[in-house]
């Protein structure tokens, strides 16, 4: 962690010191986001999984014009036009008692999420490059994780169901923290220049209009493995897992709050582990042992729905989320960094822009699927059809990994391996390159 803080330039530092604190609001507010809206504010689940939804529609509606002013403009001034909605959004949805103000409140948190992922990927991949880029991404992943751990454990033990005032006081907590980033961007950062220049030589990487961006193949598919990921994974954290724990497993609001704190133990423990076992191996392998981990934590968490209420269940619960973080720490490292290895500076935030769409695209449609299949009582179906996500994730993998350069794959030329023939190309099942 030394060399890897002293590698960084001071605007790195900048952004990274600050991560945690400022994801504090954000893990308050994460796990119980549906829970108010349910069991709070009377929502039916149906309604509530569909208003959660709208987080992820707005994302992807802005998410494209994003990244284009981002190359034209720069992040900092498309970033805090983001966190003034995210403010005024969460100050809203603190105070929503009827579906159409939650739904205002919601779509202005969508446009911070719209532009936020672009812009701040673009921020990082300006700021640092090379191998310390791929590092960067994985501890800045942990960072962010141990924000919204730690407020995951307060707000588990502070809000209460029957005390609307407990949630209106989290979501006014998640606002304030948006200051820190506003801050950053008004200060430290203000200098960092995030858009290419308009002259200059071009490459094959230079495309900027996004049909040309998804033209190449190496994007397309990676694009589609990064919208499954999201709608087996992150799309179910705050709609579909919350809603199985408490309806099918029978757990409390207190356990739902510590399997955030168990998923950022994890991450924070075993973060710098695996950055160090996946560095100068392919990425796209290290995507299928991801997805191999993932679907067995779908399995631990249907198991709970066998006993529920009671401490197995709860115990189990707690166990999903632990093993859903492992798969974690091997996909936050690789995929930005495969993205913004891809991107030049001329193109970055359309890049990041595509790879945003995908996550919000996955996002959009997790909660809604969530939502429908726990509302109608199919509880295996529900399990299934994560399970099916995951060995589809290792399936793209391996057809992700015959198109894209063996330096977006995570190795140098001097490591990468010979091309594979003949059986061998059919099934991917190549040596892995030597490590760096």
């Amino acid at each position: 962690m030394t060399g890897f803080w002293n590698a960084l330039p001071t605007e790195g530092r900048w952004l990274l010191s600050t991560v945690a604190v400022q994801t504090l609001g954000r893990g308050l507010t994460l796990p119980f986001t549906i829970i108010y809206l349910h069991e709070v504010r009377g929502f039916d689940l149906a309604l509530s999984g569909a208003l959660m939804s709208i987080i992820a529609i707005t994302a992807l509606a802005v998410t494209g014009p994003g990244g284009t002013l981002i190359d034209r403009y720069g992040a900092r001034g498309v970033l805090l036009v983001g966190l003034t909605a995210m403010i005024a959004g969460c100050t809203l949805l603190a105070f929503a008692t009827h579906p159409a103000v939650a739904a205002i409140a919601l779509v202005l948190m969508g446009v911070n999420f719209g532009v936020s992922w672009p812009g701040f990927n673009a921020l990082i991949a300006t700021v640092v490059d090379g191998e310390i880029r791929q590092q960067y991404f994985g501890i800045n992943f942990a960072l962010v994780n141990l924000g919204i751990g730690v407020g995951g454990i307060i707000g588990g033990f502070f809000v209460d169901v029957d005390e609307p005032v407990t949630f209106t006081t989290i979501f006014l907590a998640d606002a304030a923290s948006q200051l820190i980033p506003m801050a950053l961007l008004l200060g430290p950062l203000r200098r960092v220049r995030t858009q290419g220049g308009a002259d200059g030589p071009a490459d094959d990487g230079d495309a900027v209009s996004y049909r040309a961006i998804l033209r190449r193949p190496a994007i397309l598919w990676l694009t589609l493995l990064t919208f499954i990921a999201m709608f087996i994974g992150y799309g179910q954290m705050e709609a579909g897992f919350p809603a199985f724990a408490r309806q099918v497993s029978g757990v409390s609001t207190q356990v739902v709050g510590f399997s955030f704190a168990v998923n950022t133990a994890v991450i924070v423990l075993l973060q710098f582990a695996v950055l160090k076992l996946i560095s100068g191996h392919r990425r796209t392998r290290v995507m299928q042992v991801m997805a191999l981990v993932w679907a067995a934590s779908w399995l631990i968490l249907g198991a709970t729905g066998l006993l529920p209420g009671s401490l197995v269940a709860a115990m189990g619960v707690l166990a999903f989320m632990g093993v859903f973080a492992f798969g974690e720490t091997m996909l936050q490292p690789t995929v930005p960094a495969m993205y913004n290895d891809l991107a030049t500076d001329r193109n970055r935030g359309r890049v990041n822009a595509v790879n945003a769409a995908a996550f919000q695209g996955g996002a959009i449609t997790g909660p809604i699927a969530a939502g429908l299949l726990l509302d109608q009582g199919w509880d295996a179906g529900y399990i299934a059809t994560m399970v099916a996500g995951c060995v589809a994730i290792a399936v793209l993998a391996i057809a992700l990994e015959r198109r894209v350069p063996p330096a977006a794959n995570g190795v140098t030329e001097a490591t990468a391996p010979t091309p594979a023939t003949g059986a061998e190309a059919a099934t991917g099942l190549t040596d892995p390159p030597t490590p760096r």
